[in-house]
């Protein structure tokens, strides 16, 4: 048996594996396609009327709901376009630097898609047979408690901040991009 925590760390290694590889840009959208999935969740949950109440009286499908959002939106999140205005920019003695924040924004994605569905199976009680939640019995216990208060639907799945969030989003996305 393997604690989440070690998969979460896991998974975070793969993700910045992955930002290396891709880039800073194209790891910015993604992290930007999990605060609008984010945001959506809160929509569909809070302010329409008849999905509201369908998803509160049905526990299993909410959760899947919100799995199925958050891994569709990041899903066409890492199937940007190329960017050839900043492909040009970046000479080859930038590429270190691509690669290394690229990395480290992979890091971040993978803690927005991977914690966000984290959060999600442990607001359902673990609904999968082959998760156990965490105890502090366990020696990871404590620090798998830990992370769980920090993981971005906690801090970041509530209005107003989800809002603000996505506006930011919103502009880095006109500065940069377009």
């Amino acid at each position: 048996m393997i604690a989440i925590l070690i998969v979460f760390y896991l998974f975070l290694g793969l993700f910045s594996i992955m930002g290396a590889m891709r880039g800073w840009a194209k790891e910015m959208l993604v992290i930007f396609s999990v605060v609008l999935a984010l945001a959506f969740i809160v929509v569909l949950e809070t302010y329409i009327p008849y999905v509201n109440e369908f998803l509160r009286t049905n526990p299993d499908i909410q959760i899947w709901v919100r799995i199925i959002v958050v891994i569709g939106f990041a899903f066409f999140g890492y199937e940007s376009p190329r960017f050839s205005r900043i492909g040009k920019a970046t000479e080859r003695r930038e590429r270190l630097q691509d690669i290394l924040l690229g990395g480290i924004l992979g890091v971040v994605s993978g803690y927005m898609i991977v914690g966000s569905l984290w959060s999600f199976i442990n607001s359902a009680g673990y609904p999968l047979d082959y998760v156990i939640p965490p105890s502090t019995e366990w020696p990871m216990g404590e620090a798998t408690l830990r992370m769980l208060k920090i993981l971005p639907p906690i801090w970041l799945g509530q209005p107003p901040t989800i809002f603000i969030a996505m506006v930011f989003a919103f502009l880095i996305v006109i500065v940069v991009f377009v």
